[in-house]
């Protein structure tokens, strides 16, 4: 019998949007080639506000592109969740942001650390938009070496795909990764674009979108990572 992995996608599901669509392909690629079942269901953010069962039942949680979310909270109670309870957790683009702010809430104590796409004149911005916009483009990452990310990529550099306008303050990213929020892979201008949690079974956050560039004959090794965690 073939084991099956429930996953929740927490987002507000847009079927016409590309990082979307791209987000259950990827994790059908990686599943294929892992030989496991994989049962997706998309999670919406405003019912998680007051009700987490459908997050507490899944092995495995992927916080998606595609914020502003309609419940800011019900996102970061999710990711709570799956960062103390050792569920393998990867968001990608917006849902690497959110974890960012409830980590830096949660565990470094900014109880208003914000996202500048919530409210742009916040004191304490963690997330800010970035001077350049990333949608469409395609750079290279340098991965640390010896690094959760850099074993799954079996090297020390990578080449990704982003879909995003806002991305880590860069006054904070010291105080993340001395925090014990790892920054892991810089662009080259060393600005923050993956973030692991050391010592939990896979907790990781990209500001780029891994799914875009899965394939069904070379799934993403971010994403075959994620499910191999929860095997």
């Amino acid at each position: 019998m073939t084991r099956s992995l429930r996953v929740a996608i927490i987002g507000d599901l847009d079927p016409s949007f590309p990082p979307h669509q791209a987000t259950n392909g990827a994790l059908g690629h990686a599943a294929a080639y892992l030989g496991v079942g994989v049962d997706i269901r998309w999670v919406a953010t405003e019912p998680l506000e007051t009700d987490l069962a459908e997050v507490e039942a899944a092995d495995v949680l992927w916080c998606a592109p595609g914020s502003p979310y309609k419940s800011l909270a019900g996102a970061l109670g999710t990711l709570r969740h799956g960062r103390e309870h050792g569920v393998p957790t990867l968001g990608t683009c917006g849902g690497s942001q959110h974890m960012v702010i409830e980590y830096a809430r949660n565990v470094l104590g900014y109880a208003d650390a914000h996202h500048a796409e919530y409210d742009p004149y916040a004191s304490t911005l963690f997330v800010s938009e970035l001077a350049c916009s990333l949608v469409g483009k395609t750079m290279s990452v340098t991965l640390t070496p010896g690094s959760q990310v850099a074993t799954l990529y079996g090297r020390a550099e990578a080449e990704e795909q982003y879909y995003c306008n806002f991305g880590i303050e860069p006054a904070r990213q010291a105080t993340l990764h001395d925090g014990g929020f790892a920054v892991t892979g810089v662009d080259g201008d060393g600005e923050a674009r993956v973030l692991e949690l050391p010592g939990h079974p896979y907790y990781v956050a990209t500001l780029f979108v891994p799914q875009n560039r899965s394939r069904p004959e070379a799934p993403h090794p971010l994403v075959t990572g994620l499910l191999r965690a929860a095997l």
